[in-house]
């Protein structure tokens, strides 16, 4: 079965571009030329990732993304931001925002291939062995992606869900914020601590009654501590 992208960019010329190249690796494609439109694409029928552009007429990507992460049925689509301007305030902000990776324009359509079956890799592969954590009312199995909270799912982005497993791998380990940068984002120049925190402040808040496991460790990083 193929997987299928969203693309979101009201550059047509690059569209077609992606379009032609993704199609010849095997993807199926949908379009979408401004923030609304994507959407109410993804609303329809959720893809299995989107490229989503930052510098859009009307609704930007940053919003599409804040929009699409505020919801139930959308917040896990894996997302990669595609940017005109190499700042590194834009990179920080799709991060924040909820995007699990971005690309500076103008880039090798190669490049964002191969990040997309990265991701793809990751998020859609059948699981070879079953990793199970539980933790009084928190329950995580890192080979499906799954997290329960008082036997209720969780939605967790890919970053959030990465954040997870690399602090409930190594319970009482504290994990300090430059080596998770570099570990979940891979590129940890650019990137700043202050990323790192407001997404263990959301992970905390989707939680709920389990975000009290992890433990900020002043000054170093954080931990997943077993005895909230």
């Amino acid at each position: 079965m193929k997987n299928n992208i969203l693309l979101v960019d009201d550059d047509k010329e690059l569209m077609a571009a992606l379009e032609l190249k993704l199609i010849k690796e095997g993807f199926k494609v949908e379009t979408a030329s401004d923030g609304e439109g994507g959407i109410k694409k993804v609303r329809f029928k959720i893809p299995d990732l989107l490229v989503l552009d930052v510098n859009m007429p009307g609704m930007s990507g940053m919003d599409v993304c804040k929009i699409l992460r505020s919801e139930n049925r959308t917040a896990s689509i894996p997302i990669i931001m595609l940017t005109a301007r190499d700042e590194e305030i834009d990179r920080v902000l799709g991060l924040e925002f909820g995007a699990d990776d971005y690309l500076t324009k103008p880039f090798n359509t190669r490049e964002l291939v191969l990040r997309i079956k990265n991701i793809m890799k990751r998020v859609y592969a059948p699981p070879e062995t079953k990793e199970q954590f539980q933790y009084g009312c928190l329950s995580v199995n890192l080979a499906n992606h799954a997290v329960l909270v008082k036997d209720k799912e969780v939605s967790l982005t890919l970053t959030e869900f990465k954040l997870l497993a690399r602090l409930i791998e190594s319970p009482g380990k504290i994990k300090p914020r430059d080596v998770l940068l570099e570990q979940i984002w891979e590129y940890g120049d650019g990137v700043f601590s202050r990323t790192i925190d407001t997404h263990i402040q959301r992970l905390r808040s989707k939680l709920k009654d389990a975000g009290g496991y992890i433990e900020t460790v002043r000054g170093v990083g954080y931990r997943f501590h077993e005895d909230k």
